[in-house]
């Protein structure tokens, strides 16, 4: 044992020094902290007194200091483990020591714990700042104890513990010179948790009663596991609700959104085809474009006239039917015959076939 404790025990920073391993640097994992033996330390300890700061400067790795700190531990919380944690880096070469009170000597004196005392000692085991754990240990600590165990310090919050008709049980311990004073953590402590149970006693019961547990195992009486079952009941109800009611807002959600969404694409949908029709058959659109070459390439192909005898609007035209335009246009056409010609001895006749046949060159000639 005493070999198991060498190679375990020593500085704190030795002791979760990093090993090297395949895979890269890992701490070491630390075993549970050992039981001490009823009969004590076997450890061979010289007689000479440790002071406070020849364990501050430290010690040999033979020569731990040996700390002890004791308590209740029910319901084993981050409070404890703080003050086991202060405890253990008081000295750089500690042996932490922890005495854990029996269930009979707890109930008498502080009250009913909530885990046994096997749990309680299990629990202290596996704390990784825990060398030894002590069993059954006593209330008040004697000289005797604290020579079988060969204890140099105690280890407790400054705080005075009234107990076992004493105003303070570490008042002694004080007086001698081995007390080490640690910090309470605020905010947690076993009667919190305990409190905090007390609270939600009827929420925890009917969480218990749902995962299988019985009305006998958790002494609650018929008409109370009548109750808390009749409220599980109504919650589940009321989870179903709010569950479907969730779904529900989810699906008008949804359907919102594809509706504004497809209302968008519309939109979107309709202003593009306004502007393609626009673009198509607008005053400067491609229909009208077209529709004005079309027409040009129309009057191109067949150009308009006017049927013979008709009357036309062309100035030129009017000019051409015309009284004294016709008298007029009669005079060249007859200078243009030809002095000797066949017809000229009948004047009034060769006069009025050079008037129409002037009448007629010039008409065509006009179209």
């Amino acid at each position: 044992m005493a070999g198991k404790r060498r190679g375990r025990g020593g500085n704190a920073q030795h002791q979760h020094a990093p090993q090297k391993q395949r895979g890269g640097p890992r701490k070491a994992l630390k075993e549970p902290a050992a039981f001490a033996k009823p009969t004590g330390c076997d450890w061979e300890i010289s007689g000479e007194k440790l002071t406070i700061a020849q364990a501050r400067r430290g010690t040999p790795a033979n020569r731990p200091v040996r700390v002890y700190a004791d308590g209740i531990f029910d319901l084993f919380h981050s409070g404890h483990a703080r003050a086991l944690m202060q405890a253990k880096n008081l000295f750089p070469n500690t042996h932490l020591i922890v005495g854990v009170c029996s269930d009979e000597l707890t109930h008498k004196y502080k009250g009913y714990t909530v885990m046994t005392e096997d749990e309680r000692y299990e629990a202290l085991r596996h704390c990784r700042y825990v060398d030894e754990v002590v069993q059954d240990a006593p209330w008040t600590l004697t000289p005797e104890f604290l020579k079988l165990h060969k204890i140099d310090f105690v280890a407790h919050d400054d705080i005075p513990y009234t107990s076992a008709g004493s105003d303070d049980v570490y008042k002694h311990i004080k007086e001698a010179g081995m007390f080490v004073a640690t910090q309470r953590t605020e905010g947690i402590s076993t009667s919190d948790l305990i409190t905090r149970i007390v609270r939600d006693y009827d929420i925890y019961v009917r969480r218990n009663l749902q995962r299988g547990y019985t009305a006998r195992e958790l002494n609650v009486g018929f008409i109370n596991e009548k109750k808390y079952r009749l409220q599980n009941q109504v919650d589940k109800m009321k989870e179903t609700v709010r569950t479907v009611e969730e779904k529900s807002k989810h699906f008008v959600y949804r359907v919102e959104e594809k509706s504004q969404d497809l209302i968008h694409k519309w939109e979107e949908k309709s202003r593009e085809f306004i502007s393609n029709f626009l673009e198509l058959f607008g005053p400067d659109g491609a229909w009208h474009v077209i529709q004005e070459r079309s027409g040009r390439m129309l009057q191109a192909l067949s150009p308009y006239s006017s049927p013979r005898g008709s009357p036309s609007s062309s100035p030129t035209r009017r000019r051409s039917i015309s009284p004294d335009s016709s008298s007029t246009l009669s005079s060249p056409s007859s200078s243009l015959t030809p002095p000797h010609s066949p017809s000229a001895s009948s004047p009034r006749k060769k006069g009025t076939h050079s008037s129409l046949s002037a009448t007629s060159t010039y008409t065509r000639h006009v179209q």
